[in-house]
């Protein structure tokens, strides 16, 4: 299966004089030109020219100082760069190491390169080297060689190899495969090719048998394997790795020694076609068009699991917890996404989202937390994160779009079961010590300020019985303006908090600061969420006038009294079942200032006198229908 790529773009760039345009010129017209062009036009070579059908097109360049400009933009927009030396002139060679591949990495060309020897029909034989005895320092200090190769345009001497190699170079890459410094399967390839070899080991005994290695070959290549070739595919790999084979059939140790093998003898078509049979793309992750993500109509709506993938998830984390302690070692989580291109939450910002046992492990509901977490932030990740640890049903089936916030604040009430929080307030209010609570962690005595968003998600039972993820979203006082520049920014929010220093009298005075531009751009936005106002370190001593300020600013927006509380002394007061409480009544505590009020109380009284105008309408037109019915009853009568 080829690259989803429609045209390769080779650049040509080398020193003045060591072939280059007599390179392309002979592979376009497969001769050599008597009369050549200081500089060729693009060449375009037909895309049956090679086995992969995929064109591809040839730039000629200049070296010359006045051309370095265009030089530059060319070799950018390469897909491939072919660097030219002449075989005859050995210090072409030695600009080539010390000018051109420097220059590659200067203008961050992060393409494959091949190093072509021309003229070699012209080289002097007396005094050669081997090409590898040449090229394997350079190679070594330069990783972005893929291969070098010596031709001659005069005698038509492996000139198609040389756009040949660039092609595959792109088409079927080695770097992201293998790394050649190791001479090993890169862990990303390695991960892919064992989730394809479990998708393959239909009967999970752990060994690919002939039948099943008949079906990939089928798939892959759409041919069958003779008997006698998988007996020999069998023999080349217990040769050479005894445990690749046992008496069931090919492991998967064996089946990754396969594709090592492969790409060792330079075979890398063969795992870029398995891999892009099964999926993958050229970053080996899975293509963007096999992940149907529910599209958000409005930027109010969010994304959340379904019952089915929850299910899923369940099952999983049953058949990882090999100890059957309810939690997931990291080992078992390392495990569970070992078919993932890597493991999704060993980054931020959910590598410390989750609340841990003591012993680092995560349990089944932080678990399936961490999931409703990734999928609300990311849809597509979570969803190809289920793909890849097994979820074979209908990807459409995993993932469901939420109704609007706002219809939920017009019906009153919200079938939704992913709750985000926006937790504002000063610095040193307490924030980061209520996301710590949340997740059972303590509180450090020294105090560090948050320079960018944290994150914590854990599970709330609510009072009736029912379950639901909440996510604390903190936002840095530093960070609030430019989350509020973006006039959408609260349309993911489902309720917010306001933290203070109940002991601090700025800290109240900022935190009503940020309470109330918070509420103008909820007011102005259209998307005003239900607000919360938090006395945090409520085991310190507050001022003397903080129950009368307080009281003032929640009566001043028309939300509920502080919630006093001390993480310190762990006495939450239900903080978190009331933040749930407050995002499943979207319509109450919704903060107003006075400018809101007004505009909300100018609406009231022009949506009034409407309802008048059109009752005095109603009542007129009524009027005439029966003047005009009694009208003509007395016309009739006379």
């Amino acid at each position: 299966m080829a690259s989803s790529r429609t045209t390769v773009r080779v650049v040509v760039a080398g020193d003045r004089g060591t072939g280059k345009s007599s390179l392309i010129a002979a592979a376009a017209s497969e001769s050599f030109p008597e009369c050549i062009q200081p500089l060729l036009p693009p060449t375009r070579l037909a895309p049956d020219f090679y086995p992969d059908g995929v064109p591809v097109v040839i730039i000629d360049t200049s070296s010359s100082l006045e051309n370095r400009g265009r030089l530059a933009e060319e070799l950018k927009r390469a897909d491939a760069v072919v660097l030219t030396y002449a075989c005859d002139q050995p210090a072409t060679l030695d600009h080539l190491s010390n000018f051109w591949l420097h220059e590659l990495r200067r203008l961050e060309v992060k393409v494959p390169v091949i190093v072509v020897g021309c003229k070699l029909d012209l080289r002097d034989e007396r005094h050669s080297l081997s090409l590898e005895q040449v090229m394997a320092p350079i190679m070594r200090q330069f990783r972005e060689i893929e291969t070098c190769i010596e031709c001659s345009a005069a005698n038509l001497v492996q000139v198609p190899e040389v756009f040949y190699y660039a092609q595959k170079a792109v088409l079927h890459p080695t770097a992201p495969l293998f790394d050649q410094e190791t001479q090993a399967l890169k862990p990303r390839c390695v991960r892919a090719l064992k989730r394809i070899f479990i998708l393959c080991d239909h009967d999970m005994d752990g060994a690919l048998n002939d039948t099943e290695l008949n079906e990939f070959q089928v798939k892959c290549f759409n041919a069958p394997l003779q008997p006698a070739e998988i007996v020999g595919v069998k023999r080349v790999v217990q040769e050479q790795l005894p445990d690749g084979v046992n008496e069931l059939g090919l492991t998967l140790t064996g089946f990754l020694f396969l594709h090592a093998l492969f790409i060792e003898k330079g075979r890398l078509e063969t795992t870029w076609t398995v891999l892009r049979k099964f999926g993958y793309d050229d970053d080996i992750k899975l293509r963007g068009d096999l992940l149907a993500v529910p599209s958000k109509k409005a930027p109010d709506q969010s994304v959340e699991l379904t019952g089915e993938a929850v299910e899923f998830l369940k099952g999983v984390f049953s058949l990882f917890d090999n100890d059957k302690d309810g939690a997931l070692r990291h080992s078992e989580l390392e495990d569970l996404f070992s078919t993932a291109p890597e493991s999704p939450w060993d980054e931020a910002p959910y590598k410390e989202a989750a609340e841990r046992t003591l012993l680092g492990g995560i349990s089944l509901n932080s678990f399936l937390s961490q999931w409703a977490f990734m999928t609300l932030r990311d849809p597509a990740r979570s969803l190809a994160n289920l793909i890849y640890i097994g979820y074979s049903c209908d990807p459409a089936s995993a993932l469901r779009v939420t109704s609007r916030r706002l219809a939920d604040r017009k019906k009153q009430q919200t079938d939704r079961n992913v709750f985000q929080c926006f937790v504002f307030g000063p610095k040193n209010a307490g924030k980061s010590a209520l996301l710590k609570s949340f997740l059972g962690r303590p509180i450090s005595d020294s105090y560090t300020s948050t320079t960018e968003d944290h994150y914590a998600v854990n599970d709330v039972d609510q009072l009736v019985g029912t379950k639901k993820t909440l996510i604390l979203r903190e936002i840095p006082e530093d960070g609030v303006k430019k989350l509020l520049s973006n006039k959408e920014s609260l349309a993911a929010c489902d309720v917010a908090v306001f933290v203070y220093d109940s002991s601090d009298e700025y800290s109240l005075k900022r935190t009503s600061e940020l309470l109330l531009e918070v509420a103008r751009q909820g007011e102005e936005s259209g998307f005003g969420v239900p607000s919360l106002l938090i006395a945090a370190k409520d085991d310190l001593n507050s001022y003397p006038m903080a129950i009368k300020d307080s009281a003032k600013i929640s009566q001043d927006v028309r939300i509920g009294a502080p919630i006093h509380l001390s993480v310190k002394e762990r006495d939450l007061n239900s903080i978190f079942i009331r933040i749930v409480n407050a995002a499943t009544h979207p319509h109450l505590s919704v903060p107003e200032t006075e400018i809101g009020r007004t505009k909300k109380h100018y609406r009231q009284l022009v949506n009034r006198s409407l309802v008048l105008v059109s009752v005095g309408t109603a009542v007129a037109v009524v009027g005439l229908a029966a003047y005009r019915a009694y009208a003509a009853r007395k016309n009739s009568a006379n």
